[in-house]
């Protein structure tokens, strides 16, 4: 006979105290730990999207960085101007002060947390004027943004660029970035920097920055008011300094001796120069003139051989004019001379193939 399990007797407390709820404190609020890890991975992948946009509008120059202005070099490259209007500067300063910097300057890396200036010289130059005046720390940090040329070539462009669109340069100006740019092998030759530096400019602009530059060349040393020569002025010497390369001799002699102290009596040198000059030109070119019309008579001849009946063969040499000797022989015919210039050659050129 098989033996009946024995049953242990019933609890008399079984149903007066309820359970004690389970440990909760360990669990995550809010919702269950899979809903936490996914929202932690989103707000990571959110947070690596934003930095990642944030570097990429760094590199692309979209933002704007505030750098200290001792870690700024103004000399990272030649600058294109060459002095600021103390009245024009002055009137930057006033709004600086007034609503502080609302146009950033252009910086390249350099590295080590230094950077390079490309434009905007004109305003860091006023915020560091007003550092020093007040002391104030807000004009110790330039607002910037960071560009990346991909050669000195594009820099030098971006600089003049922005000279252009905002204060144009004087032609003085032009005409020497283009020089300086050729001194610093940026370019090879100065028509390979007139034309990359002053791309959008006319054809006669920059026609006109090319003759300055005769002017930078013969006495750039000792200009000490460049920027003040207007172009009618500038282009005239250039023209002078051009046809007659012994003049810049005589414009380097005058303006050591006048020493200007403003750009007035630079100016008044400049065109006693031009002054003294023209009358020999002029005459010179009276003479040429002479040399290319037609004579109506016969020969002038000092000495004339004779070609024979069928003028098979002449020589002979003959003074036509002030200072112009003409000798020929058989098929060759020359020309001698003091009044024998550049400017004569030219002439003589395009009056055999014009006939005019």
């Amino acid at each position: 006979m098989a033996k009946r399990k024995r049953l242990s007797p019933a609890k008399s407390d079984y149903l007066a105290a309820p359970a004690p709820a389970p440990e909760t404190k360990s669990m995550p609020l809010g919702g269950a730990p899979i809903a936490q890890v996914a929202a932690e991975a989103a707000s990571a992948a959110a947070l690596e999207e934003l930095a990642g946009a944030w570097l990429e509008a760094r590199e692309a120059g979209r933002m704007i960085q505030e750098i200290d202005e001792a870690k700024i070099e103004a000399g990272y490259l030649v600058r294109d101007r060459i002095v600021a209007d103390d009245e024009e500067l002055q009137s930057l300063m006033d709004s600086l002060r007034a609503r502080g910097q609302q146009t950033p300057v252009e910086v390249v890396d350099l590295g080590g947390g230094q950077y390079g200036l490309i434009s905007g010289w004109r305003r860091l130059t006023a915020l560091r004027r007003l550092l020093a005046e007040t002391g104030e720390a807000r004009f110790g940090r330039v607002l910037a943004i960071l560009r990346r040329p991909e050669s000195a070539a594009d820099a030098y462009v971006a600089m003049v660029e922005e000279n252009e669109i905002r204060v144009g340069l004087s032609y003085y100006e032009r005409a020497r970035i283009a020089a300086k740019a050729v001194e610093n092998s940026v370019y090879d030759t100065e028509k390979q920097a007139l034309l990359d530096l002053f791309r959008s400019a006319s054809r006669a602009r920059r026609s006109k920055i090319r003759s300055f530059l005769a002017l930078y060349h013969a006495a750039d040393d000792l200009l000490r008011f460049p920027t003040a020569i207007g172009e009618r002025l500038g282009l005239s010497l250039a023209k002078r300094l051009e046809g007659a390369p012994e003049s810049a001799e005589r414009l380097r002699a005058a303006l050591r001796q006048a020493a200007a102290e403003d750009a007035d009596a630079e100016q008044a040198v400049l065109a006693e120069i031009l002054a003294a000059s023209a009358e020999p030109a002029e005459k010179a070119e009276k003479v040429e003139e002479q040399a290319l019309t037609p004579a109506s008579g016969p020969p002038r001849a000092a000495e004339e051989t004779g070609a024979g009946k069928g003028g098979q063969m002449w020589t002979g040499r003959e003074m036509v004019a002030q200072g112009i000797k003409v000798q020929w022989s058989g098929n060759t015919l020359s020309f001698s001379g003091a009044a024998v210039t550049e400017t004569f050659r030219k002439k003589m050129l395009h009056w055999i193939r014009h006939g005019h």
